[in-house]
């Protein structure tokens, strides 16, 4: 801008000294030639009056030096000139001078020589005997005057070129400050020229919108962040050179990426030649999914691309969309109900194939009459082995279907004597003390479950006793929690097979749980009845000395 105002003010300069130079040169002209006219009129009118009064020896003696004078006769024949002699002249009737002057009294012309160099003025008057008196002066004409004075012009134009050079950068850098001290975060505040006004309130509009444009893109930004943060899936977006646009903590985590991985390539994240071939896949055909094991967890990952704003639907100018599923869970319960599936159907299998068996020799007579009570027996007790079963499978059922069951507040000890009672009986045919202590405890939860928590832990604790051993139930509170607590001294089980007791249908000694009826699924009801009242549930056994089994339950679910 600067070098503009600098090359605008020295144009103006060079356009004023142009022009006053020709008006300059136009004035003198005009100014000099208004002389050399007044003063060939005085001299003409005095040589006239001279010839008048004496003829042609009288003009002689008063012609001057510098100037012509010519006499010419009515038909234009030269008689006398005062530079060059008359006979050589050639006839004059017709110059202009001539033909005015005999025409009116008095004529005037301009003659320039051949170069534009010399400028001769002629007046002519008509003289008293029919004659006619001719005077000349010679001058400068516009060019020789204008070339005459050209070096003093030059010298001013040059003088008055560097004065303005050096006036016009002052200027301009002076009318530039203001402009360039702008505050363009505040523009209107600015006290700058008036004519900036309106560009200073498009700026200001301008700022506004731009800032009304940015908060909406921060807050978005914070929405997906604050989303994404939160997410327990993994999230990665993948710019179309492969490099990280985004990630959430749980696809940092699974990665194990450290610090800032925006603007990382992601192989160099995830070498998995698994997962970078899917990125490559579903960066040609738009979708690819893979499985990534990490830490004893399985990941579902789900890749799609990105199409550009183009539309494009080749591989160049497009992103890709990962997104990682815990998929750990759902796989270990697809695999627990295949394992329930063919456990039940083999639990359910073997006292069918009993009766069957049973009910097949009596029906064709192939059992002896005193043999029909042991085998209807046998029928009697495998059936209700099959309803135990299926009762068990169906509570299991009702816990893993999430049934809204009834809360109330519910005596602990109350129900724990209720159960202790009932398995007294059983445990004293095997001479199995069984005792209750504690206090009464009140906790709000679900009185049914409470029945089966401790009806399935009492009745293992005597199935899985010794002969004349003893079985210890606590009711109470700890760290304020309900604490509930079956203590035998039975035959234990082994360390390695405690993480597997709660598992459906799992028994440590299946020859032993076959003897005493056990279906292998009380525990896993007691696990789901305790975590269904958001409790938790420890075991401490020693083979050979007993075991502990603990559930500690909020008073308040």
């Amino acid at each position: 801008m600067v070098k503009k105002i600098f090359r605008s003010n020295l144009a103006v300069t060079l356009a004023v000294l142009l022009a006053a130079f020709v008006l300059l040169m136009g004035f003198l002209y005009e100014y000099f030639s208004a002389i050399s006219r007044g003063e060939l009129e005085v001299l003409t009118d005095t040589l006239a009056s001279a010839f008048d009064y004496g003829g042609v020896d009288a003009l002689e003696a008063v012609v001057p030096d510098e100037r012509r004078v010519t006499l010419i006769d009515g038909d234009g024949n030269v008689i006398y000139d005062s530079v060059v002699d008359a006979e050589t002249m050639e006839n004059h009737s017709d110059r202009e001078e001539f033909i005015e002057a005999t025409s009116v009294g008095v004529g005037e012309s301009t003659r320039y020589s051949s170069t534009l160099t010399e400028r001769t003025i002629y007046r002519a008057v008509l003289l008293s005997d029919g004659s006619v008196l001719r005077v000349s002066v010679s001058g400068y004409s516009v060019l020789t005057l204008t070339l005459g004075m050209l070096q003093p012009m030059l010298i001013c134009a040059l003088a008055a070129l560097a004065l303005s050079a050096f006036i016009s950068s002052k200027t301009a850098k002076k009318i530039v400050v203001p402009i360039n001290e702008l505050d363009l975060e505040h523009p209107l505040e600015n006290d700058v020229y008036g004519e900036l006004s309106p560009l200073l309130l498009r700026i200001y509009k301008q700022n506004d919108e731009i800032e009304k444009r940015m908060e909406e893109l921060r807050l978005r930004d914070r929405e997906l962040r604050d989303i994404t943060s939160n997410m327990k899936e993994g999230l990665v977006l993948l710019g179309e050179d492969g490099k990280i646009v985004s990630i959430n903590p749980a696809a940092a985590s699974l990665f194990d990426v450290k610090g800032d991985a925006v603007g990382r390539d992601f192989i160099c994240v995830c070498r998995s030649t698994e997962v970078t071939g899917a990125l490559e896949k579903a960066k040609f055909e738009g979708h690819s999914e893979t499985r990534y094991e990490k830490g004893g967890s399985t990941w579902q990952l789900e890749m799609s691309r990105t199409e550009s704003d183009s539309g494009s639907t080749g591989a160049s100018g497009a992103g890709t969309v990962l997104i990682a599923f815990d998929v750990t869970a759902s796989l270990s319960a697809e695999e627990m109900r295949r394992e329930f599936t063919a456990n039940v159907s083999h639990e359910l299998k073997t006292p069918l194939q009993s009766i069957m068996g049973s009910a097949e020799l009596l029906e064709n007579g192939l059992v002896k009459d005193e043999d029909k009570a042991r085998f209807i027996g046998n029928i009697r007790r495998e059936s209700e082995r099959l309803v135990s079963l299926i009762d068990d499978i169906i509570r299991l059922s009702r816990l893993d279907e999430g049934t809204d069951f009834t809360y109330e507040s519910v005596d602990i000890y109350a129900l724990a004597k209720e159960e202790v009672e009932a398995v007294s009986e059983i445990a004293a045919r095997r001479k199995i003390t069984v005792s209750l202590c504690g206090e009464e405890t009140v906790v709000y939860g679900v009185r049914r479950l409470f029945h089966e928590i401790l009806y399935n832990l009492c009745d293992n604790a005597v199935k899985y006793n010794v002969d004349g051993g003893s079985v210890t139930v606590s009711v109470g509170y700890e760290d304020g929690r309900v604490l509930l607590s079956v203590r035998d001294t039975g035959i234990g089980i082994p360390k390695e097979h405690i993480p597997r007791i709660f598992e459906r249908f799992y028994r440590v000694d299946k020859s032993r749980s076959k003897m005493t009826g056990g279906t292998g699924l009380g525990l896993s009801i007691v696990r789901h009845a305790v975590l269904y009242m958001k409790g938790e549930i420890y075991v401490e056994s020693e083979v050979g000395v007993g075991t502990e089994i603990k559930v500690l339950l909020p008073q308040q679910i």
